[in-house]
């Protein structure tokens, strides 16, 4: 059953999360590295949790990330999308794929879409990616989607003391950022 909108670009799907994702949720949630800058490790049972409030944001919120799936696969990629729990210093568009999928384009692709669905169908005002500033290739899709790096930010608990900058544009700069991607 979709819980939410269903976004198709050329090479992926995206959907609100489903039961059938989570075993590659947990495994991402495993990967030391993908998981380095957004909120490190989780053991199966944690990731539980995470998987659970990133679902039901969808109900509480009206939206959360998606469940990024490959069109010609199946396969599970990662989660991406509009993202602001409570506290969070803004309407964030967070992204983060597994290991075997990095450098393939997947998140600029899937992110695309998702700010896409923000601006035009939720009607954000602006943009905003919370990066580490040692993250560098966070920080270069940020910059290839068109924001710029408008210094630091604070997260809420528990993330409170994890260096962050605020990557933002306004909803008017993406339209204009955006006409880059089109074909």
């Amino acid at each position: 059953m979709l819980n939410g909108p269903l976004l198709v670009t050329e090479r992926l799907i995206l959907r609100p999360p489903a039961a059938e994702d989570f075993d590659a949720f947990a495994e991402m949630s495993a990967e030391e590295e993908t998981m380095r800058f957004i909120g490190g490790t989780a053991p199966r049972a944690s990731a539980w949790r995470l998987w659970c409030t990133l679902a039901g944001a969808w109900h509480i919120r009206g939206f959360s990330m998606f469940s990024v799936i490959e069109r010609a696969t199946g396969e599970w990629v990662g989660r991406l999308g509009p993202w602001e729990p409570d506290g969070w210093p803004g309407l964030e568009i967070g992204y983060g794929v597994r290991a075997k999928f990095a450098g393939k384009g997947y998140a600029f692709e899937g992110t695309v879409a998702a700010c896409d669905f923000a601006v035009e169908f939720l009607k954000w005002p602006s943009l905003l990616h919370t990066i580490d500033p040692a993250n560098i290739r966070s920080q270069a899709l940020a910059k290839r989607l068109g924001a710029r790096n408008s210094g630091p930010t604070r997260l809420p608990e528990p993330f409170h003391e994890a260096p962050v900058d605020a990557w933002t544009q306004s909803a008017d700069e993406w339209r204009i950022n955006r006409k880059a991607f089109l074909p």
